[in-house]
């Protein structure tokens, strides 16, 4: 997965420069459309095969997203960049990866999933033995048990063992566009504050707008 981190890396530099060469003739706006066009598509793209990587492995990304910031933000490289996250609302790498689980295994409850991705997963409900349990109830998924750890990074087994975690209303959601809202406020809120939510609506509010237009690349 390094050589995919490193190639991934390479490709958004490339761009990344490319765009830093014009900068001062363009706006904010299309600044941040180019970047989320050019760079941040890519983060995201098939970027769940990511999940359980050390944060070493894909430190890469998350430093690339920070030049990013700073293009668009038009900032100093001494300059902080965590505010620059926040008011462009975007999420750090480790949540956008865990974003993307969510919405697979979202998409799976509503009958949206590919048939491939949709037998890599149980709900609880449909064990017999777990069928009286309250995680049956709560949405939950059967996790798989495994000898190594790099059997922990397997979709079937990251997945599940990230769905149970989120909040059970999100969880309960059918509508995938509100989930797809929620969501984002939910680990938005987690990747800033450094808490868990456990209501994941009370902090709905993290979110300042549920438009691209106030909020760029804001997945709600």
């Amino acid at each position: 997965m390094r050589q995919h981190v490193s190639r991934v890396s390479q490709t958004c530099i490339f761009h990344l420069r490319r765009i830093r060469s014009v900068r001062r003739q363009l706006s904010r706006d299309v600044t941040a459309k180019l970047v989320t066009t050019f760079v941040l598509s890519r983060f995201d793209h098939c970027n769940a095969v990511l999940a359980g990587l050390p944060a070493t492995t894909i430190a890469p990304l998350q430093r690339i997203l920070h030049a990013a910031a700073r293009t668009v933000l038009d900032l100093k490289l001494g300059d902080h960049v965590t505010p620059a996250l926040r008011e462009l609302h975007w999420l750090p790498i480790t949540e956008r990866i865990q974003y993307k689980l969510y919405l697979l295994v979202h998409k799976m409850f509503v009958g949206h999933a590919p048939d491939y991705i949709a037998s890599l997963l149980v709900p609880a409900s449909d064990t017999p033995s777990r069928s009286s349990l309250r995680s049956s109830s709560n949405c939950d998924l059967v996790v798989s048990r495994t000898s190594r750890k790099i059997g922990d990074r397997a979709f079937s087994v990251a997945a599940p063992r990230a769905w149970n975690r989120l909040p059970t209303d999100l969880k309960l959601l059918r509508s995938t566009a509100s989930f797809k809202s929620k969501l984002k406020s939910f680990l938005f809120h987690v990747a800033y504050t450094g808490n868990t939510v456990s209501s994941g609506m009370r902090h709905r509010s993290a979110c300042r707008g549920s438009t691209t237009s106030h909020c760029r690349n804001c997945y709600c």
